[in-house]
């Protein structure tokens, strides 16, 4: 069986924050679920997350079957160390397995990469093989020392290297494949006869070299991959390249993208062909962006559905749907639970929240719609008010197919305003409106002659 243990342990200190590292964001997603996700991808069966501190906060973000949970013991003077961790998967790794070691905190890692590592590993049949990069500048990793023959006699930490050692630009990734059996040996065989007093996962190579076993080194051509998070500017660094990954994905999918640079869309969002994105656009969350529409310039859409041949532009958009056809914007806000029908327009500075519009209906400018039920070809006039909200309680605003809410209309939740009825503009309407009644609620308009003067 192929099993991956992920070392997720680290308090990641150097982040300085409350959230543990590997649950900060890359690109809208936790980064320890990209590692997940990959060697699950990647066809391994069985997964294995090593915690620390950080035991219960990681364990609400996951509900997998597949993930098995170790705690890695904390106590004052615990080793520690890549080794000691790893040591708290023995229980789950059998003498024939393949055991990919991965970190929580190198999120870029690919599952074709995976996928060549694991076939490498077992046609070469290695004790270990590690996942290796090339640095133009690799100051402070490990170097690969390879034989003439390829195989991989060590690893030489960067304070232990000659000068001639210093010029190898193959460097240890931290990401490893052993024979179960390998694994299990080596970690018995770990010592803590160094500096910082910890077991240390690079030294299984040397105890497997001890006893004739192969190791081997399987370089990625792409050093990106093996790059990992130890503070917020590191994350920034790899958020750039996954932010380039993802809209290179969905441009050679058939989506336009004016500006690359200053387009954010995160890792689980869908946009069909067709799309034209322009620039300072957020995508976030699972937001779903339909055939032939178009988003932006300065827009954001959270976790919503837009259909196809939408329009939305310099507007905000938060856990919404957006029928076909429609119009949102400029400068219109869709709260939470918002759903538009098809060919509807919302116009500029309208906010919506816990509201169905039906198709063909249109609030062109300047209201608030709030808690309501509309439905189809419904014109909402500037100014008008679902005041929902009585100190107390939310109350629903309804409002039948064809009806017509004139400008400047106050309607007083809750209240039904029934098919073909007509509110005339500047009323505040505080009683149901029968079907294709006029309602009137205002006062009669006075004209006093001479007043000025009078005053005066």
């Amino acid at each position: 069986m192929d099993v991956a243990v992920i070392l997720a342990a680290g308090e990641g200190t150097r982040m300085k924050s409350k959230t543990p590292k590997i649950l900060h964001k890359l690109c809208g997603k936790e980064m320890i679920k990209y590692v997940i996700e990959t060697a699950k991808n990647a066809g391994i069966e069985k997964t294995i997350l090593i915690l620390g501190h950080n035991e219960e906060r990681v364990k609400q973000v996951f509900d997998e079957e597949h993930l098995l949970f170790e705690k890695q013991p904390i106590y004052e003077g615990a080793p520690y160390g890549t080794g000691f961790a790893v040591m708290q998967s023995k229980k789950h790794i059998e003498d024939d397995d393949t055991v990919v070691i991965l970190s929580g905190d190198v999120p870029l890692i690919k599952e074709k990469t995976l996928r060549s590592l694991i076939a490498f590993h077992k046609l070469e049949k290695n004790a270990v093989s590690i996942l290796t990069a090339e640095l133009e500048h690799p100051y402070g990793y490990g170097r690969i020392i390879r034989n003439s023959d390829s195989s991989v006699e060590g690893i030489v930490e960067e304070k232990d290297a000659t000068d001639a050692q210093k010029t190898i630009k193959e460097i240890n990734s931290g990401i490893y494949c052993f024979e179960g059996k390998a694994l299990i040996y080596a970690l018995e065989h770990l010592k803590t006869d160094n500096a910082q007093k910890e077991y240390y996962l690079t030294d299984a190579v040397a105890i497997l070299k001890q006893i004739n076993r192969k190791a081997g080194g399987f370089k990625t051509e792409d050093s990106s991959e093996i790059s990992g998070v130890n503070n917020r500017l590191q994350l920034s660094q790899l958020q750039k390249i996954k932010r380039n990954q993802i809209n290179e994905k969905h441009m050679l999918n058939g989506v336009t993208i004016l500006d690359p640079d200053h387009t954010y869309i995160d890792d689980e969002v869908i946009i069909h062909k067709d799309v034209t994105i322009f620039p300072n656009s957020y995508l976030e969350g699972s937001t779903l962006i339909g055939e032939d529409s178009v988003i932006g310039p300065d827009t954001r859409i959270s976790n919503s559905s837009i259909g196809n041949n939408v329009k939305v532009e310099y507007s905000n958009v938060l856990d919404s749907i957006i029928g076909n056809h429609t119009s949102v914007g400029p400068y219109a806000y869709l709260r939470p639970a918002s759903e538009l029908g098809e060919y509807v327009k919302i116009g500029d500075f309208v906010e919506v929240k816990n509201t169905k519009i039906g198709n063909y209906s249109k609030a062109s400018h300047l209201a608030y719609l709030g808690d309501g039920d509309v439905g189809e070809n419904v014109n909402i006039g500037c100014g008008v008010i679902f005041a929902n909200y009585n100190g107390q309680t939310k109350n629903i605003t309804k409002i039948g197919n064809n009806a017509f809410i004139g400008s400047n209309s106050n309607l007083i939740a809750p209240i039904i305003i029934e098919e073909g009825a007509y509110v005339a503009s500047g009323s505040t309407i505080t009683e149901n409106v029968e079907k294709n009644a006029l309602a009137i609620a205002r006062a009669r308009q006075v004209n006093k002659n001479n007043w000025k003067k009078e005053c005066k």
